[in-house]
């Protein structure tokens, strides 16, 4: 059974960083592009940041120059490191895993980020 689990998640102050993971676990293979996405409540969940199996990463421009996805594929390991944070990042940030054949979630991680 495949499961995602997201970890990292807090309460940060304004201008504070947090580095999130999506640890993978179960036969995973083949996957073409892994990502994380966020909701905030109110609001649709939308893209964060994804990278391809060649590499190729894209940000929503909201983050752009402030978030970094990183992975590390020996260990099935997912990252997104998340800097000058500002309230409007609150939300419930999960990470997927995409191929033509399946489309794996996390159950999410909360984010929050107040003074």
């Amino acid at each position: 059974q495949v499961q995602l689990v997201e970890s990292g998640g807090g309460l940060v102050q304004p201008g504070g960083s947090l580095r999130l993971s999506c640890a993978g676990s179960g036969s995973i293979v083949d996957t073409r592009v892994m990502g994380w996405y966020r909701q905030a409540p109110g609001k649709e969940r939308e893209l964060v940041a994804t990278m391809t199996n060649t590499d190729s990463v894209n940000y929503a421009d909201s983050v752009k120059g402030r978030f970094t996805i990183g992975k590390d594929n020996a260990k099935n390991m997912l990252y997104l490191q998340m800097n000058s944070l500002k309230p409007e990042d609150t939300a419930v940030y999960y990470c997927r895993r995409w191929s033509p054949f399946y489309d794996y979630w996390g159950q999410g991680t909360q984010v929050t980020v107040s003074s």
